[in-house]
């Protein structure tokens, strides 16, 4: 059959439904991981703010200079909290110096975004900071 400008009309087709079904449950599932991929990105910046401060802090604490003014992550990974909870668990290394001499290295090890530890390379020894010590 024909419509009034000469063109063949649509079959009503059963599966066209489908078609309509999959497209919305694939503009759905898209729309589930962006949403997913902006959450972590946020919460990674969030995780990364606090390295920096935390770092900051622990570094001035130490009497040693925080050089660069920069966290950077190191590792990643899924781990358990103190309640047996899924979360995320950071690395983020940073480097310090001893008045302006060679570079050492840091370490801050997160669990989401809360700091476990600060551990500094400290040409005397090593030095572990809890978070509780920077007040």
């Amino acid at each position: 059959m024909r419509n009034q400008r000469g063109r063949r009309r649509p079959r009503n087709n059963p599966h066209a439904g489908r078609r309509r079904l999959g497209r919305t449950m694939n503009a759905f599932v898209l729309t589930v991981l962006i949403a997913l991929v902006a959450w972590f990105w946020a919460a990674n910046l969030r995780a990364r703010e606090e390295a920096l401060r935390v770092s900051s802090l622990a570094c001035r604490a130490s009497g040693v200079q925080f050089l660069d003014d920069t966290v950077a992550i190191s590792r990643i990974g899924i781990g358990r909290d103190r309640s047996g909870r899924l979360s995320w668990q950071r690395v983020y290394s940073f480097e310090f110096a001893l008045a302006g001499e060679r570079r050492y290295d840091g370490r801050v090890a997160m669990q989401g975004e809360r700091v476990k530890a600060i551990h500094l390379d400290h040409p005397d020894g090593p030095l572990v900071i809890a978070p509780d010590q920077l007040g």
